[in-house]
């Protein structure tokens, strides 16, 4: 099996920053790609970014999170990093890293990634 640990997450302004890191372990010669999943309040667990492990594929984003969050990756330590900037209070939720090792999984979906941690709270206050 493959647990995946966060953390970074917390209180910030809007306008503010934060770096959320995974880091993976168990099995974790199996993972093919990591992702960010978020959840708020009273809404659907929605995708945010994507990235694989190795190659020079284009990191994947929602639309919602482009030209403000970086997804990358520190294969050796089988970390996963979210950096977060020009934080919004609509960015506020549960962030949550995902994993899978599949090529052919779809990248936003969350059926997609059968590796979960717990989740890290992020808080923007306005």
């Amino acid at each position: 099996q493959v647990q995946l640990l966060e953390s970074g997450g917390g209180l910030v302004q809007a306008g503010g920053s934060l770096r959320l890191s995974c880091a993976a372990s168990g099995r974790r010669s199996s993972l093919f790609a990591m992702a960010w999943f978020r959840q708020a309040p009273g809404k659907e667990r929605e995708f945010v970014a994507r990235t694989r492990w190795s190659g020079t594929t284009t990191p994947y984003y929602a639309d919602s999170v482009k030209g403000r969050f970086t997804i990358s990756r520190d294969n050796a330590n089988y970390t996963v990093y979210m950096q977060m900037n020009s934080l919004k209070a609509e960015d506020t939720a549960v962030y949550y890293c995902a994993a899978n090792s599949s090529p052919w999984a779809g990248a936003a979906a969350s059926t997609s990634y059968p590796y979960w941690g717990q989740g890290t709270q992020v808080t923007v206050s306005s």
